[in-house]
């Protein structure tokens, strides 16, 4: 298909980068910790790209898109748990049910918040993501599978390099389409001057719930692969700390570049660990201090994100 053959590059790329990693598994050169943390990196690759639709592309400030990534990750821990799935082949629909859970909520929720804009859409999808956070701290209440405020333990182990690696792949080769197309067009429109954008004819209450939707879906699958790789869940793990992760990752890595949010994800991953490496156990705190200097860096060397291209 013709966007498959747009994205030849990308994906040889890809492979590449998939072999060399590969082997230094396999050779023992890199240890299983870091094989876990670099299938966590592209969990947070592809979350971040959903908030990247919704924000980058359709500038529609969101603070609750960690409350989709949760969403995700306790219905794919619950249904695998319950259900006694361990291998892939049984795995796949529940990747797909969490997904479509994900965004139908965000449907449901998009439709009476996205008519707010700016601030006041970014504290309406922060009050959501705190519902959400309060209803799984009290989940325990409607069935003691899903743990409330002690966590979600016992979640079958799944997710693998290959599996995340490739369906990521995939995703982004669907999101890549979509950005070219049409839609990408009119979500590109809405964020430079909604109101030009409808003189022109285009739906844009449609358009905003279209992107907000595919982006609460892509949290949804990324929410599911974290769940069935560590095996573990906290409420905490889904709070408005880690909404704002994805929006950092999301402005560090260039608001409406794909390539940009990826290398973000492998680059704040990548810093946050490196730091829990090095650092000894009593200092770890200090990581909170290191941080927000290397943005106040990155921010004053690239105001517009690290593969945002430089305007006049």
């Amino acid at each position: 298909m013709r966007f498959l053959k747009e994205s030849k590059q990308f994906l040889v790329v890809a492979f590449i980068i998939y072999v060399i990693l590969k082997a230094l598994f396999v050779f023992g050169v890199a240890s299983s910790y870091i094989q876990q943390i670099v299938q966590y990196a592209v969990i947070i690759a592809l979350t971040s790209i959903g908030l990247n639709i919704i924000y980058g592309f359709t500038g529609q400030f969101s603070l609750g898109h960690a409350a989709f990534y949760g969403i995700g990750a306790y219905t794919s821990a619950y249904l695998t748990k319950v259900l006694g799935i361990d291998s892939l082949f049984s795995y796949i629909p529940v990747l797909m049910a969490c997904s479509v859970i994900s965004g139908l909520i965000g449907f449901l929720i998009g439709i009476p918040i996205l008519k707010l804009k700016d601030d006041f859409l970014a504290i309406a999808t922060l009050g959501f993501g705190t519902l959400v956070r309060v209803f799984f701290d009290n989940s325990d209440k409607i069935s003691d599978v899903l743990g409330g405020s002690r966590g979600f333990v016992g979640i079958p182990k799944i997710t693998n390099l290959e599996l995340v690696l490739f369906f990521t792949l995939f995703i982004i080769v669907i999101t890549r389409h979509m950005i070219n197309s049409r839609f990408g067009l009119f979500w590109r429109c809405i964020k430079d001057d909604e109101l030009a954008a409808s003189s022109i004819g285009i739906n844009t209450a449609n358009m905003k719930l279209m992107a907000f939707t595919y982006g609460c879906m892509l949290a949804g699958f990324g929410g599911a692969f974290y769940a069935n790789l560590y095996t573990f869940l906290h409420p905490s793990n889904f709070d408005i700390l880690k909404s704002i992760d994805f929006l950092i990752i999301v402005i560090i890595g260039g608001m409406g570049n794909i390539v940009g949010t990826i290398l973000a994800s492998f680059i704040w991953v990548g810093f946050i660990e490196g730091l829990r490496i090095i650092l000894p156990s009593e200092v770890l705190d200090i990581r909170w201090v290191v941080i927000p200097i290397l943005l106040i860096f990155i921010m004053m060397w690239r105001p517009y994100g690290i593969m945002a291209k430089k305007t006049k």
